[in-house]
């Protein structure tokens, strides 16, 4: 607008000087269109309200369908020809196969509201899978009948909509986590179960009344004390890789959701036997993804919105931060269901990351790893660095079990053959969901594992 406005000045001067009185006076009403296209559109647009509801107030399951209603109130005495309203929603979910999210409804309308007047906007979504969610904000458009000028502002703020990931239930699931009494430091000490009988021992002094079996006692006729074994079930530590490297476009998103859902499940049937649980991942946490930009605020404060086109206010709506991060996602291990929910959300946030390996990732967070715990790494794939990390971890005392994700059978040859090299023994794969409701079933990669535990769920 302003090199029409220059161009017009240009124009008027010359006719002026050349005393050319009806160009001049065209040029009068067209410089005093454009202003007044100006002033309108400026004034319409910031005359605008949007009150956005979703009918929702925190995280849903899988498979939740959402409806988003968006309320446009016009505050201001003039009607407002036109305008056109956009629910911003991040694309990249959409065009997934199959997508992430589909959209019932339109997050687009074009309309036209009278002074006080309201218009309305409504769609509805089906989260089909787990996910961290932008909606909005929301961007107006609006301008002259003649097309001369148009403004453009972001009102609202995001609201974001966290889709928790599938649970599902795992019979006999094993992992190696029985471990002789001595192996870990007095500091992770293992007790005798007493749900566990071993056999029985002669009475020694000092032994509890408890402990004594009465049967054996009877039948021999000298005081005998039941024998427990050591704990078998100390808890798992859940490891997923998300390097962007290990999904090929060709399985997403169908791969991913699937490790998520592993990891999730592990989680829950963990923590329904009443032991410590704790995960980190290389990936990046989807609510560091998302922030408001200084321009959502000032756009939604102006008085003239302030974007040149559609496309620079879309750019600034969405306002997504480079992929920098190279801190990994940990949950700490510990016991208790709301230690799961922390886990299931952490999953539902999860995205992937091109900035840190699976194998620095292990390395910075092995301090932390509890030595009483299994370590259950769910990969996409093995490379040399990921088994010589894992083998690295079995050297140093840890129970290690892996579960691989959507290998073909080479791949999975070759993922085993790295794992065996290192002496990692319990390796498992899951291609689908039916397989993993199978995954207790499935015996380690070279045979008996000497640390197997046997856990039935109802």
């Amino acid at each position: 607008m302003k090199r029409l406005l220059l161009l017009f000045a240009v124009v008027l001067g010359a006719a002026l000087v050349l005393q050319a009185g009806l160009i001049a006076f065209a040029m009068y009403v067209l410089i005093g269109v454009l202003l007044l296209s100006r002033f309108l559109a400026r004034k319409w647009v910031s005359s605008l309200t949007v009150i956005r509801k979703a009918d929702v107030d925190g995280p849903v399951e899988a498979g939740a369908n959402v409806t988003v209603r968006l309320t446009i109130l016009n505050d201001g005495n003039t009607p407002i020809t036109w305008v056109l309203i956009e629910d911003l929603f991040p694309e990249h979910y959409l065009r997934q196969k199959p997508p992430r999210v589909k959209i019932t409804g339109k997050r687009m309308k074009l309309c036209s509201i009278r002074g006080g007047q309201t218009a309305t906007l409504k769609y509805e979504l089906d989260c089909t899978m787990r996910g961290y969610y932008q909606l909005g904000p929301t961007l107006l458009e609006t301008g002259d009948l003649f097309g001369l000028h148009r403004t453009h502002r972001i009102v609202t703020k995001p609201f974001f909509l966290m889709v928790l990931p599938k649970v599902l239930p795992l019979p006999k699931y094993d992992f190696s986590s029985q471990r002789p009494i001595g192996e870990v430091n007095s500091a992770h000490r293992l007790f005798e179960d007493p749900t566990r009988n071993a056999g029985v021992r002669p009475y020694q002094t000092g032994d509890p009344l408890q402990r004594v079996h009465w049967r054996a006692t009877a039948r021999t006729g000298e005081l005998q004390c039941r024998i427990y074994d050591p704990t078998s079930l100390a808890g798992a530590t859940i490891l997923v890789d998300f390097f962007h490297k290990g999904y090929p476009s060709r399985g997403e998103p169908s791969r991913s959701d699937l490790v998520i859902t592993t990891a999730c499940s592990i989680a829950y049937a963990v923590t329904m036997l009443n032991q410590q649980i704790g995960f980190a991942s290389n990936g990046r946490d989807a609510a560091d993804l998302y922030r408001y930009s200084v321009a959502v605020q000032r756009g939604s404060e102006e008085v003239g919105g302030g974007y040149e086109n559609r496309e620079e206010a879309r750019r600034e709506g969405e306002a997504e931060e480079e992929n920098t991060r190279l801190q990994p996602v940990v949950v700490g291990t510990r016991r208790g269901i709301e230690q799961f929910q922390l886990i299931r959300e952490a999953l539902a946030r999860l995205e992937f990351t091109d900035g840190l390996s699976f194998a620095r990732m292990v390395l910075e967070v092995t301090p932390r790893l509890p030595r009483d715990a299994t370590v259950i790494a769910i990969l996409p794939g093995v490379p040399i660095d990921t088994s010589a990390t894992l083998g690295n971890l079995k050297r140093q005392g840890f129970a290690i079990s892996v579960i691989l994700i959507g290998l073909d059978e080479e791949e999975m040859l070759q993922s085993q053959g790295r794992l065996l090299a290192e002496g990692i023994r319990d390796v498992r794969h899951v291609s689908n969901e039916a397989e993993l409701s199978l995954l207790g079933d499935q015996a380690p990669a070279s045979g008996v594992n000497p640390y197997k535990l046997s856990v039935t769920l109802a």
